[in-house]
């Protein structure tokens, strides 16, 4: 069972004693390891892992900056991206689950986890043959199944590497770094559009060069976990059942869970905040440039992301995790409302959008660095790899109706209506989290 600590955190009431490693070394698998409290948390695993996210990310992010504008340059309509992302996520929730349990059967992880990273840099460099917008949506919904099998379990892994008491800043420092490759990612998309151009290669040619460029990264990130992380192994627990240990889960996290779809159904895909801002600039500085700034906009999100990431979780660790995760939710509904004021102005300004897309990075690295921390503080180590996969899941299909509905809305109706509804989603979901004890 758990308990609500007075800072606002999670404990286990019936926690084990805490194990130490019999031998250690690069090669050791340690089995049933929790670090100990004083334990340092920056170590081997929490660095792979970052290095790791970084060069997925790098990969991934370029790909990403550059989507709308690639769709839009083929004739697919917004309602064709918003899919293309609802549909990815759901597939992506709807493994995660799996994956997370199977980990808990195995008592193993690691060589999961890579094989999801390799897939997922595959799929992403596919987009680069894409001549229609279903073609990048098997892409996109591949790339997503890789992702979807990697995600609890290492975030499993990451919350068994560090002591208790500095998840937070485990968490955050991985955001940190996954977002640091966010960064550097839409900056290469943007670089080799400006060489592509002198030399002729416009349009979706110049795309599909940037999508084929991820190839190396994504790759690289399969590569780096499977060279710098040290698994720590457990018991593998044959018998576990599968819905058993799902309906087991606390009460608290099932309310946890609660909050966490509401918010999901309102947060829409961050390429349809990409295909807002060249909308928004297009008429006036026309469809390439346009995506240009909405890719430098893009890195301006991810620098706030990657900025705020470590401070927040670090926070979190000292005045608990609830009332911060229900202040990103509430930022997320301000950003929505910022694009509902932009589209119906309507404001081209660069600086009003640089400000909204400031605030969404903030609000996406509490929600990154705090939902991951707070399942670890509510879940014991023996299930957390089906936790994770739970929150994954509840995710995936608060991503699915929010891309779908904001897409459709957007596409059916107008932006200003499509960004309405997040607004009003998001809310509620800071709502739910806040009331959570």
């Amino acid at each position: 069972m758990t308990q609500e600590t007075s800072s606002g955190q999670y404990q286990s009431a019936e926690a084990a004693p805490l194990a130490r490693p019999a031998e250690s070394g690069p090669g050791a698998a340690t089995e049933g390891v929790v670090p100990a409290p004083g334990e340092t948390w920056l170590n081997r695993n929490v660095i792979g892992m970052g290095v790791t996210s970084f060069l997925s990310d790098a990969g991934h992010e370029a790909a990403t900056s550059v989507l709308p504008a690639f769709l839009t340059s083929i004739g697919a309509p917004p309602i064709a991206l918003g899919t293309i992302e609802g549909v990815a996520d759901a597939t992506a929730s709807f493994v995660k689950l799996g994956a997370g349990w199977v980990s808990d059967r195995l008592g193993r992880r690691k060589a999961i986890t890579v094989g999801g990273y390799a897939l997922t840099g595959v799929a992403i460099a596919s987009f680069a043959l894409a001549v229609t917008w279903p073609m990048v949506l098997i892409g996109r919904v591949v790339g997503w199944l890789g992702r979807g099998i990697r995600g609890p379990l290492r975030d499993a892994m990451l919350a068994e590497s560090v002591p208790a008491e500095a998840r937070g800043k485990a968490f955050g420092f991985h955001r940190a770094g996954d977002t640091l490759g966010a960064i550097v990612g839409p900056l290469i998309a943007v670089g080799l559009l400006a060489l592509l151009q002198p030399m002729g290669v416009a349009g979706s040619a110049a795309f599909r060069v940037i999508f084929a460029a991820t190839l190396i990264p994504g790759l690289g990130a399969a590569v780096a976990f499977a060279a710098m992380v040290v698994e720590r192994r457990r018991a593998p627990q044959p018998s576990l059942p599968l819905m058993a240990t799902v309906r087991g889960l606390p009460r608290s996290f099932r309310r946890f869970l609660v909050g966490v779809g509401v918010f999901g159904a309102g947060d829409y895909a961050h390429t349809l905040l990409i295909l807002a801002a060249t909308e928004l600039l297009a008429p006036t500085y026309g469809l390439v440039r346009a995506s240009q700034i909405a890719a430098l906009l893009y890195v301006g999100h991810n620098v706030l992301y990657a900025a705020a990431s470590y401070p927040i979780g670090a926070l979190s660790d000292r005045l608990g995790r609830r009332g911060l995760l229900a202040l990103g939710y509430l930022l997320g509904a301000l950003v929505s409302l910022g694009l509902v004021a932009a589209f119906a102005v309507p404001v081209a300004d660069v600086g009003f959008l640089l400000a909204l897309f400031a605030l969404a990075g903030t609000f996406i690295a509490a929600e990154d660095s705090l939902e991951g921390a707070l399942t670890a503080d509510l879940i014991e180590p023996e299930v957390r790899g089906t936790a994770y996969g739970v929150v994954g899941t509840v995710n995936g299909l608060g991503d699915l109706a929010a891309s779908v509905i904001v897409g459709g809305l957007w596409t059916l109706v107008s932006p200003a209506v499509a960004f309405g509804y997040a607004t009003l989603a998001m809310l509620a979901g800071a709502v739910l989290i806040y009331r959570l004890r």
